[in-house]
């Protein structure tokens, strides 16, 4: 079973993200628990997480269709003083804290940049602590680390980066892994043809595991195969083409985790995901 859906608004309350979810026809759904843009934002009430909960019954949601998202502000690599450290590190745990509180069970995030303050290792290894941070002070909540496209000083971009950064992290049982399409495509993995896709998911295998993989962002590339700049298109209008989606959906190695559009043009969910669906079932 493959879950498919879109990273939908919580305007006016987490509450409303599976409804909008369930309104274009989607089977998961992504969502932020605050506002990503603002360092600060108020506890959860009871009576949202009440609400939440009841939505994603009525709904027929349960956890793992659901792949929340931290605050884009965070930065798990920065160390630029103990301050602004502390920040970030205080703003990731609020962040697993409040998937815990919803009753979900992963937070997928980018690992963080080492602005040119660190070598790649070390700000790896200040990065792992700060995710073994946030697992400590959460319960069963799972740090789904997301590939980055590598743009400007940003960690992640690879397998093997990927791979070094789980294997600093203590609590590995509370480890996941988000793949994106695009972040890949950018990153230099050519999924394009039949072929390549399968080489390329070998060496996932590989180096990571498919029993990592618990999220994956399906978003077509406005950018260049290594170009390593992150620019989303929608699916079937960029540099990848339609076909390396058809070939995700019919991957069993891939089933019972949320498939998140991130696509520029929200208008078009209700046919992607449709598209997709068709796909997945052959």
């Amino acid at each position: 079973m493959k879950y498919i859906g879109a990273h939908v608004s919580a305007a006016g309350g987490v509450s409303n993200a599976p409804v909008r979810a369930a309104e274009i026809g989607a089977t998961a759904f992504a969502l932020f628990t605050k506002n990503q843009r603002q360092w600060k934002s108020k506890p959860l009430s009871e009576s949202e997480i009440r609400e939440f909960k009841a939505q994603m019954q009525k709904h027929g949601f349960t956890p793992k269709q659901v792949l929340p998202h931290d605050s884009y502000l965070i930065n798990l690599g920065n160390v630029k003083d103990e301050q602004t450290r502390n920040k970030h590190l205080s703003s990731f745990v609020d962040e697993m804290q409040r998937v815990e509180q919803l009753g979900l069970d992963r937070l997928n995030f980018h690992p963080g940049s080492h602005l040119n303050e660190l070598t790649t290792d070390a700000a790896m290894q200040k990065i792992a602590e700060g995710i073994g941070l946030g697992i400590r002070e959460s319960s069963g909540v799972y740090a789904v680390i997301e590939i980055t496209a590598g743009q400007g000083t940003n960690l992640g971009f690879s397998f093997e980066q990927l791979a070094q950064l789980i294997d600093l992290i203590p609590q590995q049982d509370r480890i996941g892994v988000c793949l994106d399409t695009c972040h890949m495509f950018a990153g230099g993995y050519d999924l394009r043809q039949q072929e390549a896709y399968d080489a390329v998911m070998a060496q996932f295998q590989k180096l990571i595991g498919f029993e990592l993989l618990m999220g994956m962002h399906l978003n077509d590339a406005k950018s260049s195969l290594g170009s390593r700049v992150d620019r989303h298109a929608s699916l079937g209008r960029g540099e990848l083409g339609i076909e390396p989606f058809s070939y995700i959906m019919q991957d069993e190695r891939m089933d019972e985790i949320p498939f998140i559009l991130e696509t520029v043009e929200p208008e078009l969910w209700p046919e992607e995901i449709r598209t997709l669906k068709e796909f997945a079932h052959g």
